[in-house]
C-alpha cells in the first residue's frame, strides 16, 4: 500500500473554503461522503470521532501540516482526504503556525497497528520539504495526486 492508494482526485480539495480548524475538518469529511468513501448517515459519527481525538491534542504537527484522524466502526478500510489552504488555517499547531496541508484519515476501529502505520507514513511523507513544496505548487487535484503517486514510498 502507498499513501497514493488512499486518495483519488474526488478526495482532494486543492483549495479549502474553510478558514478555521473545525470547518476544515467538516469540509474534508464531507468530501469523503461526496466521493462515496463514507455513508452520509455515518458523517456525524465520524466527525464526532475526529473532534474527540482533536480535542485531546491538536493534530497540527508543525511545518504547516495537520493530520486529523480517528478510528471508527463506520469504516471497513482506511479512508482519507487531502485539503490545501493557500492562506493557512489556525489549527492550534505545535509550532503555533497556520496549517496549509491537511491529510484527514479514518481507520476501522480496533486496527491500532494500521492506525499507527498510517499516521507515521503520512507524517514521514509530509516531513519532506520537497514534497510540501510540490504539494503547495500543484495546480489542481490531479497534480496533487501525482505528487502522492510519485513521492510515496512503496510498502
Amino acid at each position: 500500500m502507498t499513501l497514493a492508494n488512499l486518495l483519488s482526485e474526488p478526495q482532494i480539495i486543492p483549495e479549502l473554503v474553510a478558514t478555521e480548524r473545525w470547518a476544515a475538518i467538516r469540509e474534508m469529511v464531507d468530501i469523503l461522503v461526496a466521493s462515496g468513501k463514507v455513508d452520509a448517515s455515518d458523517r456525524d459519527s465520524i466527525l464526532e470521532s475526529i473532534q474527540q481525538r482533536e480535542e485531546t491534542m491538536s493534530t497540527g504537527i508543525g511545518f504547516g501540516i495537520a493530520i486529523p484522524h480517528a478510528s471508527s466502526t463506520k469504516v471497513h478500510d482506511v479512508v482519507a482526504s487531502f485539503g490545501r489552504s493557500s492562506t493557512g488555517i489556525p489549527f492550534e499547531s505545535l509550532d503555533g503556525e497556520p496549517v496549509s496541508l491537511i491529510v484527514l484519515f479514518v481507520v476501522p476501529k480496533d486496527q491500532f497497528q494500521t492506525h499507527l502505520r498510517t499516521l507515521a507514513a503520512i507524517a514521514k511523507f509530509l516531513n519532506d520539504k520537497t514534497v510540501r513544496e510540490e504539494l503547495g505548487k500543484a495546480h489542481d487535484a490531479a497534480a496533487i495526486l501525482n505528487v502522492f503517486e510519485n513521492r510515496s514510498p512503496r510498502h
